[in-house]
């Protein structure tokens, strides 16, 4: 088959590569649709220690498909299925499944390789990430459920209610999926950033209530405060960038009694500083989530089978699987949000 496989940073390959021989359990699936994603942006550019485990590796992660063959002991799916599969699926067995926190699974299956003609489907995520697209519902639309689970994740244990004020600094797929998310829970939501093909998409994809353009305003600070009840700062505040002058900075713009939502990953080894007297007496609540569970996998691929989420609007441009490279470099131009790659 042909394929993009990555060799290291800024060292990516399209290429003829062996279909991997099923293993039990395993699936064969025909990519018909691909999303270029933030997460492969960053390990194109300086690779990722817990994506890419082997040189050369599969590239990509967001896809959907055709079932085209399964292993003999395989008898939830078979050849002609349409299907749309998770990069990662719990063990059930460690320390974290046991309590149900399924994104800290300590020995989390993932997948790489949805740039490419083909890809193989472990057992694993075979047997609890793999689902049947309703026949209605497009291969494009369905390869938003993984990066989707995630957002839907993070906006259900910030607990954001009706009425609420939440502000996103950081407005790629991933900020202006949570901002449409909160817009859905009943909230009052105010953006931040500099891209002018996101803050177009801020309203015309999430229906913020306010966006601002960082190039005019510096400091959102102030308008964050000036937006929110009474003027005394944002009841949620979602950082959606993943630096961390940019998590300080969000941490300002919250009341006294708000949440701040910390969803970008800085880079590692980073380290941030708060004013502890105000995070106490003000009585703040700091948190991180990451990554999905199949539970959050499956209300994604929903919330997208019912229309309320219009994911096609975040694709920029339809691409060949050999012009891979050619997105990441026009991700780091800053002119995408998501490419679709048809193989």
């Amino acid at each position: 088959m042909k394929a993009v496989l990555f060799y290291g940073p800024q060292d990516i390959r399209y290429e003829d590569t062996m279909i991997k021989p099923l293993e039990a359990g395993e699936i064969l699936v025909k990519i018909e649709a691909a999303l270029t994603c933030g997460t492969d942006v960053k390990t194109y550019r300086r690779g990722h220690p817990v994506l890419i485990k082997n040189i050369p590796s599969g590239f990509g992660h967001e896809f959907s498909g055709i079932v085209e063959k399964t292993a003999d002991d395989v008898t939830n799916f078979k050849p002609g299925d349409r299907v749309v599969a998770a990069n990662s699926a719990p063990c059930g067995e460690c320390f974290f499944c046991k309590r149900e926190e399924y994104n800290l699974c300590e020995n989390l299956d993932l997948l790489n390789g949805a740039y490419a003609e083909y890809i193989v489907i472990p057992e694993r995520i075979v047997k609890k990430n793999t689902l049947i697209l309703p026949d209605n519902l497009s291969f494009e639309k369905a390869a938003f459920s993984e990066p989707l689970a995630n957002v839907v994740h993070g906006i259900e244990r910030t607990e954001i209610k009706p009425g609420q004020t939440v502000g996103v600094i950081g407005i790629g797929p991933i900020g202006l999926m949570f901002a449409r998310l909160a817009k859905l829970k009943g909230a009052r939501v105010i953006v931040a950033g500099r891209n002018p093909l996101k803050l177009k998409l801020a309203d015309e994809f999430a229906h913020a209530d306010e966006i601002v353009d960082l190039k005019k305003y510096s400091n959102p600070e102030k308008i964050f405060k000036d937006f929110s009840d009474e003027k005394k700062g944002l009841d949620v505040a979602i950082e959606c960038v993943g630096m961390p002058e940019i998590w300080e900075l969000i941490f300002s713009c919250v009341r006294p009694g708000g949440t701040v939502h910390f969803f970008g990953g800085c880079k590692s080894g980073s380290k941030v500083s708060f004013d502890t007297t105000r995070m106490h007496y003000g009585d703040i609540k700091l948190m991180s989530v990451f990554h999905h569970t199949p539970k959050y996998f499956r209300q994604a691929l929903e919330l997208i089978t019912s229309g309320r989420i219009e994911v096609e609007k975040l694709i920029t441009d339809t691409l060949p699987l050999d012009k891979v490279e050619y997105a990441m470099q026009r991700h780091i131009a800053g002119d995408a949000i998501k490419f679709l790659i048809k193989p």
